[in-house]
């Protein structure tokens, strides 16, 4: 997917909602755990009754590694449907890679031809050569993490150097040498608040990957506030929010409801900043 085929998502469905499939059997319905895939079964539930207020999906790899191979299996049949049946979507594959230039070669034919993922999240601690090979397939987006949304978010990626700036703001600067805004994007979690001013002043154009509202308790409406830009310019993800938003045989129906309780609110503030 294009910048300009996400932003004309967007405005069609006037919706920025990224919903997270961060699926743990632990947490999922009763209904579901006797089907043979339930993580599967759940992950389709969930994205047909979604889809039509989201415009991208963001499975976090963890919650499928941790099952081995059969849970790779199950990110894989999850992609598979999402490509066949609701091919307007982004996906996302959070999995925070990063590693020197031939293990993040490698790391990039795994996601971008044999998963075929539109996009993934990658670390930039480890510096140019780690993030290029993901950038050398047409198409698709390396999404950068620059201001996370953990309490740990503070131990690094806000430490000023002589001359005052602060990582993050680095990471933002310095890795706009090596892509434009049409195939990078930044991670910056909703819990930073006016941070979002700060990160805007130095990447203004760039679309902005927000977790964070909902449980962790960041705010849409300050996200929007002091992150959004021309072409809206975030993709804001719930997961647990959604997902988990009912125990009971009616879990998709609820995680609609969810979902477009988000998508008027989005369709809100799109209308508050003139889109």
């Amino acid at each position: 997917m294009t910048r300009q085929e996400l932003i004309e998502q967007i405005k069609k469905k006037r919706s920025f909602l990224c919903v997270g499939l961060d699926t743990d059997p632990r947490k999922m319905p009763q209904c579901v755990l006797d089907l043979y895939d339930p993580v599967f079964e759940f992950n389709r539930a969930i994205i047909d009754a979604t889809a039509p207020y989201c415009v991208a999906y963001k499975p976090n790899l963890a919650f499928y590694e941790a099952y081995g191979l059969s849970g790779m299996e199950t990110f894989v049949k999850t992609i598979r449907y999402l490509k066949e049946h609701h091919p307007h979507h982004l996906i996302i594959a959070d999995a925070k890679r990063g590693d020197i230039g031939n293990t993040s070669k490698m790391y990039a034919r795994t996601f971008f031809e044999e998963y075929d993922v539109d996009a993934l999240t990658v670390a930039p601690y480890m510096g140019e050569d780690s993030v290029t090979p993901f950038l050398e397939y047409e198409g698709r987006w390396v999404v950068l993490l620059a201001l996370t949304s953990n309490k740990g978010s503070h131990d690094f990626q806000l430490t000023a150097d002589a001359q005052g700036e602060r990582l993050f703001e680095r990471v933002l600067r310095t890795s706009q040498q090596w892509a434009t805004e049409d195939n990078m994007m930044y991670v910056v979690g909703a819990t930073q608040g006016r941070m979002f001013e700060d990160v805007r002043r130095v990447a203004p154009r760039h679309f902005l990957l927000v977790p964070g509202v909902g449980a962790q308790g960041g705010s849409l409406e300050e996200v929007c506030r002091y992150g959004m830009n021309d072409d809206c310019g975030l993709l804001v993800n719930s997961s647990r929010g959604i997902i988990y938003a009912s125990q009971d045989d009616h879990f998709a129906e609820v995680a609609g409801n969810k979902a477009r309780e988000l998508q008027q609110q989005m369709d809100l503030e799109l209308t508050r900043h003139g889109l």
